[in-house]
């Protein structure tokens, strides 16, 4: 058989493309030719199969012409993965591997000059996209099984070297070679401060009931947050608080992040499906593609992407550069970072909650009461540290808080003793499951993810209660883009409400008046209603 096909996957972003290994062996001018808009490292792949066969004790077709394509010949390619692919498709093209094994399987591995299976990044989207296209088995480096079979209704088997996969084919047994070394990005050190979240509770703060009520509510929804106020108030403290609050994934958002960090070559396969919702707080001297995702050559995943369904929290945000300030924009938007260049675009998502943390001026110790500001910064400093918070930045945060330091009386009032962690993350989960109900069979998931004119038609406010936003809006306090987010706030105070006297999730709770006075006050960031203070202290 002079030409045969394999299988395996090209990634844009986190998109997965099906691509058909077609290798031709046949007589003519000894040559070894690769086309189908290869990138460097692929065109590398020539000489690495030739020798990975070689070593392998397997016979390369020295005396004869191999083509090499890898269709959609249109679809620009990289990376090192297609390796395997190449080498079972010229192995299949000169009879020594059986043709019909072929089809259905997906093969997926970088080869040593030894024959030996190194592993690559992203293995799961590339099972993810070749289940979809009908695949029934693939073969995978041995450290990266587990992750392959991830994914349900899929053979996996997880080798270690070229001979192992023809011997697997040709129905042989299987020999022995040496174990599959890590993926080079892999953590080699471990940092005893990675866990100390966990020793983190809800129950450590004290005072501030409007702040714990706001972010219960930015939780229980998905919403932005911003927490602004004085050195020392708490800001950091709060916001690292906010995972213990966030129930566990669903299996569908498991998938999503667990696909997001083996992109980004980060996924540890030995801990399983990420279920837990991330957390990440970058210094504020990140770069914009660290924040948003890039890269040259490969893109790869920022930080936005790393946290979907969890918390990105950017402490000290007027610091960060411009550029990476501004770049927030879209995704905070729509929940989603696109990477376009030149002849391709790659889409991440990024669904997570947007955590900001800023002091009033620079050094910090700005404060309104004029007997406690301590403030040395010129107005003009002042003035151009808050510039950094941009209109359209804060227009896409549902919830603002200014935060306060406690007062003396506050601080030891041993009456103080606010709700746990795990209470709170049982409520949050309640309130999650609601909207999982009301939006079940929509492309959305929280109550900040829905577009605005379908929350318009299909889940309007009372008409009093819209009549509030609409006198924000049209007297200027509220652009179009902000009515929405109030409107998305007060269903998930309702939520809240209906959780808290135990209703049924069947029975839906309209907003009214009360939600969104509570709503307009979280956006604005004034001082909440007493009631819905009390409610919190229920």
């Amino acid at each position: 058989m002079p030409h045969a096909t394999t299988s395996t996957v090209a990634l844009t972003g986190a998109l997965g493309h099906h691509i058909d290994v077609q290798a031709d062996v046949s007589p003519g001018s000894v040559s070894t030719t690769l086309i189908g808009r290869p990138d460097a490292s692929l065109m590398e792949a020539k000489d690495r199969c030739r020798m990975a066969i070689i070593n392998s004790g397997l016979a390369w077709p020295a005396t004869k012409r191999t083509t090499i394509l890898l269709s959609p010949a249109d679809l620009h390619k990289r990376g090192t993965h297609y390796d395997l692919a190449i080498c079972v498709a010229i192995l299949a093209a000169d009879a020594q591997v059986p043709p019909e094994t072929l089809p259905g399987t997906t093969f997926i591995g970088e080869l040593g000059l030894d024959g030996g299976l190194r592993c690559v990044p992203g293995v799961l989207p590339m099972v993810l996209a070749a289940v979809e296209r009908g695949a029934r088995r693939v073969f995978v480096p041995e450290p990266l099984a587990a992750e392959a079979a991830m994914v349900e209704g899929l053979e996996v088997l997880g080798l270690r070297s070229l001979e192992q996969v023809v011997a697997e084919l040709r129905g042989d047994l299987v020999p022995g070679a040496p174990p599959v070394p890590p993926m080079a990005s892999s953590r080699l050190l471990a940092w005893r401060g990675d866990e100390r979240l966990e020793e983190l509770d809800l129950a450590d703060l004290r005072g501030m009931p409007d702040t714990r009520l706001a972010v219960e509510v930015a939780a229980a929804g998905g919403h932005h947050l911003l927490l602004s106020g004085p050195k020392g108030s708490g800001k950091t403290s709060i916001a690292e608080r906010i995972p213990t609050i966030l129930p566990p994934l669903s299996r569908e958002e498991s998938l999503e992040l667990t696909a997001i960090h083996s992109l980004a070559g980060i996924l540890d396969p030995a801990h399983g499906m990420l279920t837990q919702a991330p957390w990440s707080a970058p210094h504020h001297d990140a770069s914009k593609a660290s924040l948003v995702g890039g890269g040259s050559g490969r893109v790869t995943p920022g930080e936005l992407s790393r946290a979907h369904g969890g918390v990105l929290f950017l402490d000290e945000f007027p610091l960060f550069r411009v550029d990476a300030i501004e770049a927030l924009r879209q995704p905070m938007e729509s929940g989603e970072v696109t990477i376009a260049r030149m002849g391709e675009s790659a889409t991440l998502p990024a669904r997570g909650m947007v955590v900001l943390a800023c002091n009033p001026c620079p050094c910090g110790d700005y404060t309104e009461k004029a007997g406690s500001n301590r403030c040395t910064c010129r107005e003009t400093t002042r003035r151009d540290y808050r510039r950094k918070l941009s209109g359209p930045i804060v227009d896409r945060v549902d919830v603002v808080r200014h935060v306060a330091p406690l007062a003396p009386h506050q601080e030891f009032d041993r009456f103080d003793v606010g709700e746990p962690s795990s209470v709170v993350r049982e409520r949050v989960a309640l309130v999650r499951l609601r909207q999982a109900e009301r939006y079940q069979g929509c492309a959305w998931r929280l109550n900040a993810h829905v577009p605005g004119a379908v929350l318009r038609e299909r889940w309007p406010l009372e008409q009093s209660a819209q009549s509030l936003v609409d006198e924000d809006v049209y007297q200027g306090r509220l652009t179009r883009r902000g009515a929405v987010r109030v409107q998305r706030v007060a269903w998930t105070l309702a939520d809240l409400a209906a959780v808290r006297s135990g209703l049924p999730g069947s029975e839906q709770h309209q907003p009214g008046g009360d939600e969104v006075e509570v709503a307009l006050a979280l956006r604005h960031g004034a001082p909440l209603p007493s009631r819905a203070l009390h409610l919190e202290a229920s």
